[in-house]
């Protein structure tokens, strides 16, 4: 269990390279779209990053 999670934890490192981009499309959609702040264009960036990154970890972990 906490072997899986240090494994996820440490292909999620590289896999940041590749969820920068998607995150930074999202906000500017969002930001186009629905007129939200500076602020929260980069908490939704950097949250949506992270996510993405867990997200295409996991499944490569387990797949």
């Amino acid at each position: 269990m906490i072997q899986d999670i240090v494994m996820i934890l440490v292909m999620g490192v590289p896999m940041l390279l590749f969820s920068v981009y998607p995150g930074i499309k999202i906000g500017e959609y969002l930001e186009e779209k629905y007129c939200i702040s500076e602020r929260t264009k980069r908490l939704v960036m950097i949250i949506f990053t992270i996510l993405f990154t867990l997200t295409m970890s996991t499944l490569l972990h387990f797949i």
